[in-house]
């Protein structure tokens, strides 16, 4: 009981800290746009592999990058500027928010981040004011989405995901009034807001569309193989490596597997859970085909690992999602090379997936050509470059 008042205290007497520090840091903002500032994009303060993809392909344009966050998750930790180890004392972990603001109005010309906002996110009312503060800095804000920070569910039409999420994260439930102001303050606020993926269900305004912001590395991403092993030997392996299980769709994977097998099909599932990206593209590599996931309706970056490595997807791609990009001539349909399979269809899509192992390599093929039209980091760089183009930011 006593720590739990002590919590309360504590978080109250920050709310007061943060309401006396609204002037100063309009002020410290207002000066800062004074300063010699050396990097032309931050990218954070979440540890998103695509941000560390997305350096890359700003400096393959001529731009100068550095990202920073301020914790890790087991994917990667490659990050410039990583300040989890702050985290373990109380007092470095206040700080982290505050360094990290004023590291950004003294050090970027732009930033490059996501809905939930930029270093102020975790605090409980500076983060109102953060997109005032940058137009007072004169420091340009690119806003994209990568998932959690723009799901307003009461916007979706997806209702199964709904259904999912409420299994998978019961609490997210409380955070809806959150993510819903941090997608209207960041749309009405940014320089630039760039959508894609499903996320065009919970966004009312974009400047930019994307079949997906993310980007991939091909020079990392490539099989070390001369030829591809699928159709080789009887034995299908499959990979799925869900991070949410009730939203990836694993139960109804486990089961459709399960179902073959007693049906006498030699098929290994192979399941990876909380490991880091290198474990992962190990376990691509092993593999005949790749499960992403069977209830969201797009895909993101697990699928385009495996297509970089020429490894064919299955993946459930949402026919309202399919047209929308078609008609905003972002792809041809044919074009497509995921094996779009939704939840029900699994079974079915395995057992074709068994008996056409040369149509796999096919595919896997004009996966990897796939990934290196529309996401490789040369081709996210150039629309990159030419947003911050287009915002009066020439590269370096």
């Amino acid at each position: 009981m006593e720590i739990k008042r002590f919590l309360s205290l504590f978080k109250w007497v920050l709310a007061v800290l943060e309401v006396l520090l609204i002037i100063p840091c309009f002020v410290i903002s207002y000066l800062s746009r004074y300063s010699n500032r050396k990097i032309d994009v931050g990218l954070g303060p979440e540890p998103l592999i695509s941000n560390v993809y997305h350096k890359k392909a700003l400096i393959q344009n001529g731009y100068s990058a550095e990202t920073f966050v301020s914790e890790v998750y087991f994917i990667t930790d490659e990050f410039d500027v990583n300040l989890s180890r702050w985290r373990s004392n109380l007092l470095t972990a206040v700080l982290i928010p505050f360094y990290l603001f004023l590291r950004c109005l003294f050090r970027y010309k732009s930033l490059f981040i996501h809905f939930h906002g930029g270093p102020l996110w975790t605090t409980r009312i500076l983060d109102r004011f953060e997109p005032h503060f940058y137009r007072m800095a004169k420091i340009r804000v690119v806003v994209m989405p990568y998932g959690s920070d723009v799901q307003v569910l009461t916007r979706s039409k997806n209702l199964y995901f709904k259904h999912t999420v409420s299994k998978d994260y019961p609490n997210f439930r409380k955070h809806r009034r959150r993510v819903s102001n941090g997608v209207d303050r960041w749309t009405r606020h940014a320089d630039w807001v760039i959508s894609g993926c499903e996320w065009v269900d919970y966004m009312y305004h974009w400047d930019t569309l994307m079949l997906a912001h993310f980007s991939i590395d091909l020079d990392r991403w490539s099989s070390t193989k001369q030829t591809p092993e699928v159709g080789r030997g009887d034995r299908l392996r499959i990979l799925h490596a869900p991070n949410h299980v009730s939203i990836k769709g694993t139960k109804a994977l486990v089961d459709a597997v399960e179902t073959l097998k007693k049906e006498g099909f030699d098929i290994e599932l192979v399941l990876r859970r909380g490991v880091p990206n290198s474990e992962i593209q190990k376990a691509i590599e092993s593999v005949d085909l790749v499960a992403d996931q069977f209830v969201i309706g797009w895909y993101a970056m697990f699928a385009m690992e495996a297509m970089a490595m020429k490894k064919p997807v299955l993946c459930y791609l949402r026919e309202d999602l399919i047209d929308l990009y078609v008609k905003a001539g972002l792809v041809r349909r044919e074009e497509i090379p995921v094996i779009n399979t939704n939840l029900l269809e699994i079974e079915e899509k395995i057992r074709w997936a068994y008996s056409h192992r040369g149509e796999l390599i096919k595919i896997g093929e004009r996966s990897r050509e796939f990934v290196k039209n529309h996401h490789s980091t040369e081709r996210i760089g150039e629309i990159f470059r030419n947003i911050l183009t287009s915002l009066g930011l020439s590269s370096s």
